[in-house]
């Protein structure tokens, strides 16, 4: 019987043999670690990838289109008026002077005047039964189509208020009617002021637009 049986104790609880049974101490504690670093490695080297595919995929351009211009070149936009067309001279627009009030020898001498400022004559006379005393205001000025941003703007420097309408005549010159209201062509100085305006506009504000 081996020293260690207890006294008393015998048949199939006795221990026999000189090697006994170790006992195994867990390790649940280092497991936890191992796998909890192991996450973390396969998670950077998944975003190590990532960053790989974005950068040979074009994502690094979005990215940078994405972020600030700093570096994108300032175009500046030519204004309009540098692009409008020449208006025409006085000494070129042929002027018919027609009297739509009830005061005799207006046309006529509104006619002189004009012609004394360069204008071409034309027509002198009273207005039809279309426009007679039917006009209220300073007058109107009419023309063909093509006249309202060319002949009618600068005939519109010697009669302030005047009316620009455009009707379905063939030709290119252009009627002054006379209306109730009308007392005086615009100053001579005050007109070539307006004459310089319309010819040397002040340039409006250049537009800047960034591109890269």
């Amino acid at each position: 019987m081996s020293m260690l049986t207890p006294p008393g104790m015998g048949g199939k609880y006795r221990i026999t043999g000189d090697k006994y049974p170790r006992m195994r101490r867990r390790r649940r504690g280092r497991l936890g670690v191992a796998l909890v670093a192991s996450v973390a490695a396969l998670g950077l080297v998944g975003w190590g990838t990532l960053q790989l595919i974005d950068l040979f995929t074009g994502g690094g351009e979005k990215a940078s289109a994405a972020g600030p211009k700093a570096d994108c070149a300032t175009k500046v936009s030519p204004s309009a008026d540098t692009k409008r067309p020449a208006l025409p001279k006085p000494g070129t627009i042929t002027v018919n002077v027609y009297n739509a009030t009830p005061r005799s020898g207006l046309a006529k001498s509104t006619a002189d005047e004009l012609k004394k400022r360069g204008f071409k004559i034309g027509d002198v006379g009273n207005a039809s039964k279309e426009f007679d005393k039917k006009v209220k205001g300073t007058g109107i000025l009419l023309g063909p189509p093509s006249a309202l941003n060319s002949s009618l703007p600068v005939l519109a420097t010697q009669l302030a208020g005047a009316e620009k309408r455009a009707d379905a005549r063939k030709g290119t010159d252009v009627d002054l009617i006379l209306g109730t209201a009308f007392k005086d062509l615009t100053s001579k100085a005050d007109a070539d002021k307006a004459l310089g305006v319309l010819a040397n506009p002040s340039p409006a504000p250049a537009s800047s637009k960034k591109s890269c």
